[in-house]
């Protein structure tokens, strides 16, 4: 049977949702000699949520590189700690490769600032942005996609901590790792029941 979605949704209406972040595995890469053996787990799904997470900039002028790549499987997280090791080669492999989805919210600015780190080409990215419009939904920001598909509230307070820190914090994990998870997840659910 074919769900019917809101098209907008309120902030008083997510207010009174109940909370929701990713509570499965996640594993934080810290070290170039630890992404081959992600990348090949992450290789044998064929979708994969897909986020990043760049230290905010207060002042004109001031950016900063992409300091964390999430990927998504449907019980695993990988947080890919691109300050600490760069964005390796088996990592832009993945992301360009044809045969394996990734889904996010909103990703054009951050496929731009990967590019800008090292030379890719992104293949078979879907923005979820984009897919919900067929469902009627007109809404284009994560929590509010994620109130509307799943009925929960996602905190957006960490956004605008610092990914580049020497150790992340729990409340960061969860928060990036929620934000890859979640998208794939949106995806599979409007696939199944949209």
């Amino acid at each position: 049977m074919e769900t019917i979605y809101q098209e907008t949704i309120t902030r008083e209406e997510i207010e009174t949702f109940p909370v929701f972040a990713f509570d499965g595995e996640i594993r934080v890469i810290e070290n170039a000699g630890e992404v081959d053996e992600a990348v090949v787990y992450l290789s044998a799904h064929s979708c994969l949520g897909f986020d990043t997470e760049t230290r905010p900039a207060f002042h004109k002028g001031e950016t900063y590189p992409v300091s964390l790549l999430q990927l998504a499987a449907a019980e695993r997280v990988y947080l890919f700690r691109l300050n600490k090791f760069g964005f390796t080669p088996s990592l832009r492999r993945l992301l360009a490769d044809v045969r394996i989805k990734k889904i996010g919210v909103g990703i054009r600015d951050d496929l731009r600032m990967l590019k800008e780190r090292e030379s890719f080409t992104p293949a078979s990215f879907v923005d979820l942005q984009d897919f919900v419009v067929k469902y009627g939904i007109k809404e284009k920001s994560f929590s509010k996609l994620m109130a509307i598909i799943f009925r929960v509230k996602i905190s957006k307070r960490q956004r605008v901590t610092n990914w580049e820190a020497l150790q992340l914090t729990p409340q960061q994990v969860k928060y990036a790792a929620t934000d890859a998870w979640g998208a794939l997840r949106m995806y599979d659910e409007l696939l199944c029941h949209g």
